[in-house]
């Protein structure tokens, strides 16, 4: 019987139970793709990296919702190379890992800060019409338009509609039919929405979000990584902020998941974090298709 060990580790947070959890498999070598969708959805995270070998880089993950394998995932980044720093595995310092995105960087700070750098930015304005975006999100139109921003598709690696909005009222009351949205995203090509406003709880905070990606089996997201490089580039592609070389994203509080994501636009766009391993165990490997013998 093949067990591997399994973990969920908070990201995004140094508290347990915050955060964004994630499964991790830090030994996922020989596990073919069946088998690694079979054990995220076992683990129920929203996502869980499957940490392997690479001719390319130091390292390989390979990302999988209960649902489907993804070609990148912030927070799941961010979880494993904390595991793997905590358990003595890996060093501070510069690391690489192979994604089906691309070889990204990865630097470890020796505090066990995780920074993660991601795609060159590609951002758009869509011309979309707002009442169906509004009405996708349940909300007013007009705290949509009053921000002076559009909408936009933007991507670091994987790609967002970044919509912006007035309140923090107005993002706490949102009623989103996961439907429309789905529509909305595989329309445009985009993984989900990202929802934010200038309107935090911190005073140190640059925005509140919130993530909906009904089409990749996660309604809501308590905190994205991958969605918060791309909007903090769309930021700075429109000269939103005066500064966006250290953005702090607070996301997760409506879930009861509170957790903060360092955004950094400059040459290279960065997100990091921190994590904390909250369930340590091992986990069953189903047998693979592959395995079966076929009889005439």
């Amino acid at each position: 019987m093949d067990t591997r060990d399994a973990y969920l580790v908070d990201a995004f947070t140094d508290e347990p139970t915050c955060g964004n959890p994630a499964g991790v498999v830090p030994d996922a070598d020989g596990l073919d793709a069946e088998q690694m969708q079979a054990l995220a959805n076992e683990l129920g995270a929203s996502e869980t990296a499957f940490v392997r070998s690479s001719d390319e880089a130091d390292r390989q993950i390979r990302y999988f919702t209960p649902e489907t394998e993804v070609d990148l995932c912030g927070h799941a980044t961010i979880a494993s190379h904390a595991l793997l720093f905590e358990q003595g595995v890996i060093e501070s310092g510069q690391h690489t890992m192979e994604t089906e995105a691309g070889v990204l960087d990865i630097s470890i700070s020796e505090d066990g800060m995780v920074w993660m750098t991601q795609n060159a930015p590609r951002v758009r304005e869509l011309d979309v019409d707002l009442g169906r975006v509004a009405e996708a999100l349940g909300v007013d139109p007009d705290s949509i338009s009053a921000v002076g921003l559009p909408i936009a598709w933007t991507s670091t690696g994987l790609p967002f509609l970044a919509v912006p909005i007035e309140y923090f009222s107005d993002l706490s009351s949102l009623d989103p039919d996961f439907r429309a949205i789905e529509a909305l995203c595989d329309e445009h090509g985009a993984t989900g929405i990202y929802a934010f406003t200038f309107d935090t709880l911190a005073g140190d905070s640059t925005l509140h979000g919130r993530m909906f990606a009904p089409g990749a089996g996660v309604d809501e997201d308590p905190v994205t990584g991958t969605a918060s490089g791309a909007v903090g580039a769309y930021l700075d592609h429109q000269g939103a902020l005066e500064d966006t070389a250290a953005m702090t994203f607070e996301q997760g509080h409506f879930l009861d998941r509170p957790g903060t994501v360092s955004v950094s636009v400059g040459a290279e766009v960065k997100v990091g974090g921190r994590a904390v391993t909250t369930l340590s165990g091992s986990i069953v490997v189903p047998e693979s298709d592959d395995d079966e013998i076929l009889e005439a």
